[in-house]
């Protein structure tokens, strides 16, 4: 492979030989949009894993991964003759600029307010632009559902369709509560189910605590505290899938407390 100028270059020549018909990969090859999209966001949660257990070194890896994916996704527009990998590249830069006119034009506000109120307004022509005209158009699909929720009601809030406060939000949770328990099948469970995750969602929203952040924190401390149980027991010299309820419970209140001992 000849010499290139730069990284993302050669990078860009790696992904043009392995989906070369003529001696590339046959599994690149067979590869889509579509095949290559669930790769994608597991990459993403990779980079956000890296980030969250503090491990540059292993950020800087899943970064190239991530990088791969839309070099991928780049190099296959390329081949279709829809876009390349400079086309991506422009278009987001050419979108930060328009998107930050206190930084790279002239005589814009610089303050918090000013800036969100902007920012919000040119996201808005962006969407037009696309003839995504309602007020939920353009929230991603292939979001986490949490996340999506919340996306999705701010976009309703945008345009007043909102509680004043959290007490209405509350109220409806716990409407959704008692429609949950009086569902008497299983699609109205399902159905009825999603509508409580929601109004969960809401509330927290209301109360300014992101759902996807507070589930991803609850998830950690349970597989902390879980692990912390396995390894009493097997320190105990019992197997903890042996033991009852009522034994494995107590571990975990022994977990929680030796938390709370060394958090003091």
């Amino acid at each position: 492979m000849a010499e290139h100028s730069s990284p993302i270059d050669r990078l860009l020549a790696v992904m043009a030989r392995l989906r070369n018909p003529d001696g590339g990969c046959e599994w690149d090859l067979a590869q889509n949009f579509a095949t290559i999209a669930p790769y994608t966001i597991e990459e993403a949660y990779e980079v956000a894993d890296a980030i969250a257990r503090d491990d540059l070194a292993d950020l800087k890896d899943e970064l190239g991964d991530l990088l791969l994916q839309v070099v991928f996704h780049a190099r296959m527009a390329e081949e279709l003759g829809v876009f390349d990998f400079g086309d991506v590249a422009s278009g987001i830069a050419n979108k930060m600029k328009r998107r930050h006119p206190h930084i790279f034009g002239a005589s814009q506000p610089n303050e918090g307010n000013a800036i969100r109120t902007n920012w919000e307004r040119l996201k808005a022509q962006e969407r037009a632009a696309k003839a995504q005209t309602g007020a939920l158009d353009g929230v991603a699909l292939g979001l986490p559902a949490l996340l999506r929720a919340e996306k999705l009601q701010k976009r309703a809030a945008r345009v007043g369709f909102d509680w004043p406060d959290e007490t209405g939000a509350a109220d409806k949770l716990h409407e959704e509560i008692e429609e949950f328990a009086d569902a008497a099948t299983p699609d109205a469970r399902l159905e009825e189910a999603g509508d409580l995750l929601f109004a969960a969602v809401n509330w927290l929203r209301k109360l300014g605590i992101p759902a996807e952040e507070a589930l991803t924190a609850a998830n950690r401390k349970f597989e902390r505290r879980f692990a912390g149980m396995e390894s009493i027991a097997s320190a105990d010299g019992v197997q903890f899938d042996e033991l009852d309820l009522q034994a494995q419970d107590d571990l975990w209140n022994r977990v929680k407390e030796q938390e709370k001992a060394r958090n003091a």
